[in-house]
């Protein structure tokens, strides 16, 4: 089952427990609208190249749409453009999984109860094959091509797997081009166009606290269990810092470099800066090598997924599993249209009271449906979204 058809049928249970109508439930169902884009680009050699772009906005009922804007060849296929003669292959992100990835923003916003929509969009490339000057070009491109599509009111791109905060800072000043300057139009910024402190770690944080509210209704704690999470990115690497620093013991960690292991606990900050300096897990003093399938299904109280999907899960030990792919958390709200800036601390304590009162609001609804904790969170956003656009009067 691929990710827009594994995510349409939780959307469809969730309408079912809730009773929606099926006119309301089509609906919100289809996208408000798709981009796609062609983005053609001289590389540093003078060739020509050709990349496509999607962006799909899914709902804005309850907001401006708001989502990530990916780099990534995975889930790709071919397409053969002529140029001068030869043909160039331009892999493509899959349209079924930006529309997968913008419907769940619409329903994590909703559950985040942060007044935004779900959008996401993608270029199929691969960032570690271009040079810095072409995915400055090939940004700028993409943003030519769908400005008139985005804005502080209508869609708010952010960085996800591939981008970055320079890459945001591209976006701002392509689209100022045409709209005068609008810091607001991008979240994850760097903090001197304007960009919220705290934002790197936030979606790490978020995880933690996540944890923290779903230990606690168990009666426990991070300090007295143990942690083996799957991605050693932005959110794997913040989420295991922080966990180290409360007390989790951190015995497993993998990445597409590799993956290590230790039952006494990894020292996480020396792990980070192993692989900041070798670009890799193997080879840490710290920790044995292990093979990297085996993270899943590796003995642990809690299982922290942050990387792309993986099929096997039918032998996972973890009694605890906290779903940390896809950025299931998104403060950037924190970044607003008056460039108003909280310090890192306020961002943290308002991020710690979002994430905490989502999880209790997703306990109700499991209480009132009796129903587990991932379709106790597709009827609150759903439910949510609803509303909105019944009181919008959308629902014909």
């Amino acid at each position: 089952m691929n990710a827009l058809a594994a995510t349409n049928r939780n959307f469809r249970q969730a309408a079912r427990i809730l009773g929606l109508d099926a006119k309301l439930e089509k609906s919100l169902l289809i996208p408000f609208r798709e981009i796609k884009v062609e983005c053609t680009i001289p590389k540093d050699d003078g060739t020509l190249v050709s990349y496509v772009g999607f962006r799909v906005q899914h709902d804005n009922a309850r907001g401006p749409m708001k989502g990530g804007i990916r780099y990534h060849p995975e889930v790709l296929f071919l397409h053969y453009y002529y140029y001068f003669y030869s043909f160039r292959a331009s892999p493509f992100v899959d349209p079924d999984e930006v529309n997968a990835l913008a419907q769940l923003m619409t329903w994590k916003t909703a559950v985040a109860d942060i007044p935004y929509g779900g959008a996401k969009g993608g270029i199929g490339c691969t960032p570690k094959e271009l040079s810095t000057s072409e995915l400055e070009r090939l940004t700028r491109v993409f943003t030519q091509k769908i400005h008139d599509l985005i804005g502080v009111n209508t869609d708010v791109p952010a960085p996800d797997m591939g981008t970055n905060a320079q890459t945001m800072a591209w976006i701002l000043d392509e689209y100022s081009k045409f709209h005068g300057h609008s810091p607001a139009v991008v979240t994850g910024k760097p903090i001197d166009l304007g960009g919220s402190l705290g934002r790197e770690a936030a979606t790490g944080r978020g995880v933690v606290y996540a944890t923290e509210a779903l230990l606690a209704e168990h009666g426990k704690s991070i300090k007295d269990l143990t942690f083996a999470i799957q991605g050693f990115g932005n959110v794997g690497s913040w989420a295991a810092r922080l966990l180290h620093d409360l007390g989790g013991k951190v015995i497993a960690v993998s990445d597409i470099t590799g993956a290590v292991k230790n039952s006494n606990g990894i020292d996480i900050s020396a792990l980070i800066q192993h692989k900041e300096k070798t670009g890799k897990l193997a080879d840490f003093s710290g920790a044995d090598f292990m093979d990297s399938n085996d993270l899943l299904t590796h003995e642990c109280d809690v299982l922290i997924p942050c990387a792309l999907a993986e099929e096997n899960a039918g032998d996972v030990k973890a009694k605890y599993i906290i779903e940390a792919a896809n950025h299931p958390t998104d403060p950037d709200a924190d970044e607003n249209i008056q460039g108003f800036m909280w310090d890192e601390e306020k961002v943290n304590q308002e991020l710690k009271r979002y994430m905490t009162k989502a999880f209790h609001n997703i306990k109700n609804m499991c209480q009132l449906h009796n129903c587990n904790l991932r379709m106790g969170a597709f009827t609150l956003g759903v439910n949510r979204v609803a509303r909105a656009t019944l009181l919008r009067g959308w629902e014909a």
